[in-house]
């Protein structure tokens, strides 16, 4: 054996182990290495709009929840003010009902008045007449003297 056809040998196994590997081996690796970091290029690419999308929902979550705030702010002051006037409708209704038991009460006290005033009209009438028919002891008629009598009612 000659050292040297040994040597040549080897360097032709090893240049077709090196064809055959570059022509059917390293392609798919190759392959299946550029897919795989497209896949990782592609998830980090997703895992980026992902946060971004979240960023943007989160900032509009936040948006709509200071608008509902603020909605919300904006109906209890305006239940509030409703509240208010309501119970300053009231109050304004309770004063008018008062004053109109006031001057119902005022014009029936009035009434009365009136009414105690011509009773006792007559009842100073009816002694006045009493009283005169004792001193002049005889009877007087309410139909005869019913002029002197009306006008002695208005004097009293």
């Amino acid at each position: 054996m000659n050292l040297n056809a040994t040597l040549f040998a080897q360097i032709v196994v090893f240049g077709i182990l090196w064809w055959f590997t570059m022509k059917f081996v390293w392609p798919p690796i190759t392959k299946a290495l550029d897919e795989r970091a497209s896949k990782i290029a592609d998830g980090l690419a997703a895992a980026d709009k992902a946060k971004l999308e979240l960023a943007n929902a989160n900032k509009s979550v936040q948006e709509q929840l200071a608008q509902s705030r603020d909605e919300i702010a904006q109906r209890l002051a305006d239940a509030e003010k409703r509240a208010a006037a309501i119970v300053e409708e009231a109050k304004q209704r309770a004063s008018q009902e008062a004053a109109k038991i006031v001057s119902d009460a005022k014009a029936e006290a009035d009434q009365l008045a009136v009414q105690a005033r011509e009773a006792l009209r007559e009842q100073v009438a009816g002694l006045a007449v009493k009283g005169a028919e004792q001193i002049l002891r005889r009877e007087v008629s309410a139909e005869v003297h019913a002029d002197l009598l009306s006008r002695l009612k208005s004097e009293l």
